[in-house]
């Protein structure tokens, strides 16, 4: 294991979200870049009572975040940022996370970025392409969200298919789970982990290994049998996107197709 890799697993980071500030549609980007960086260790959402409810209330159940609820105490005022601010600094000075990623769009948080900077903090800032100029420069690194079109998150083998279609036969109960075969599929968010590692890298290419670890980091419940591979390795090799690779050393490495030579999408 490289020294990279050690040091990204040790790396602890808290995301903190501005829900009165952006859409609960944000959260899963935020957390698929904060993935690359390290383990998650603090997921807390602050907001009024009419921002935590509803929408908001269901992405934060679904995502493990801690909903932080601040009361209004006079009209027009907001105390959630007043307690963001005092979150971070606290973790940051427990030393419960070195890395913070904001999860908004309010330039009032620059100053947070600053301080938690100062005092050696990565600051991440996960905002809309309305992020003004002052947030953006305040931290570390910045991800542009904006929302996404409605597209398919998987593909599956036509093979796959006919192969579930032909097994629908009468098979006797007992017996047919153990016969059905799980169909191959390639699901979407693969070919995107790739682009994410792979892209800062001078190489092109992230190991196997590093992006086993991002996607368990991503969803602790994933696994390439769910999708009906053997492994990583093989669910790789569907994918007309990526391109494996073997090493000297026996290791392997993932890169994207370059577009010319591909011939088909994953979509």
């Amino acid at each position: 294991m490289s020294s990279t890799t050690s040091t990204t697993a040790e790396t602890r980071v808290a995301v903190l979200v501005d829900c009165d500030n952006v859409p609960p549609d944000i959260l899963e980007h935020a957390l698929r870049m904060m993935a690359q960086f390290g383990r998650v260790v603090l997921r807390r959402g602050y907001g009024n009572h009419g921002t935590l409810a509803n929408k908001w209330q269901d992405a934060m159940v679904r995502l493990a975040f801690t909903p932080c609820l601040q009361y209004q105490y006079t009209s027009g005022k907001n105390t959630a940022d007043i307690a963001l601010a005092l979150d971070a600094l606290e973790a940051l000075f427990d030393h419960r996370a070195d890395t913070f990623c904001l999860v908004t769009s309010d330039s009032d948080f620059a100053y947070l970025c600053r301080k938690l900077r100062e005092r050696g903090a990565t600051v991440c800032i996960v905002g809309e392409p309305k992020t003004p100029e002052a947030l953006r420069n305040a931290s570390d690194q910045f991800f542009e969200w904006t929302r996404p079109d409605i597209q398919p998150e998987e593909v599956t083998d036509p093979a796959s298919k006919n192969l579930a279609k032909a097994e629908q036969v009468k098979v006797d109960p007992l017996k047919q789970d153990a016969l059905k075969p799980l169909p191959k599929r390639r699901p979407r968010f693969l070919v995107d982990a790739v682009s994410l590692l792979a892209g800062d890298t001078s190489e092109g290419k992230v190991g196997l290994g590093p992006l086993g670890q991002y996607l368990k980091r991503m969803d602790p419940g994933f696994s390439p049998q769910t999708y009906g591979h053997s492994g990583l390795l093989s669910m790789v090799k569907t994918y007309d996107l990526l391109a494996p690779s073997q090493d000297e050393s026996g290791h392997w490495s993932v890169s994207l197709v370059p577009k010319i030579e591909s011939s088909s999408e994953a979509k």
